[in-house]
């Protein structure tokens, strides 16, 4: 009887953590995403007003070259999940705004731009590499975060974002 009870508790054992690597990533979301109060290109963006929403909260600056190549993406992701509920918040870290206003104007944004020039909000959040971004559940809590951007792994992160709409 213990022989035939463990032979299917083995299995399920074995095929559970690889079930789960392809889930989002539940061990993150144990962590709050700090809170922010940042001027936007509209306006004042706070991370609270946005509660109950998916936020991905992108830091991002003129000078850093993925990140020419991460808007263009972002910009997707906003024309297909926005109506679903994702909000996009870039957060860019450049000291002279005008630098951020030419990158700006050089790409059609249709998401939430925000500036802090002190890096502040980048430093809450422990930014370490450029750019990099953070899914945020809507209850405030990080699920993923992704540094750099790398094309070839934009797909895992839309995958994220489309498991954390469905929920």
């Amino acid at each position: 009887m213990r022989v035939r009870l463990f032979v299917p508790l083995l299995s399920l054992a074995v095929a559970l953590p690889a079930f789960a690597a392809e889930a989002l990533d539940e061990g993150a979301g144990s962590r709050p995403a700090p809170g922010f109060s940042l001027p936007g290109r509209e306006g004042t963006v706070t991370l609270d007003s946005f509660r109950g929403h998916l936020v991905y909260v992108d830091f991002w600056a003129s000078w850093c070259g993925p990140c020419e190549s991460s808007f263009p993406w972002l910009a997707s992701l906003h024309e297909r999940y926005s109506a679903k509920g994702l909000v996009i918040v870039a957060v860019n870290l450049d000291k002279d705004r005008a630098a951020a206003n030419d990158f700006l104007r050089r790409f059609n944004v249709p998401f939430l731009v925000a500036f802090d020039p002190a890096a502040k909000t980048a430093e809450a959040f422990d930014v370490r590499a450029m750019p990099t971004s953070f899914l945020i559940g809507p209850a405030g809590v990080i699920l993923q975060s992704q540094p750099g951007f790398d094309p070839k792994k934009s797909e895992r992160m839309e995958a994220w974002i489309r498991e954390a709409l469905s929920r």
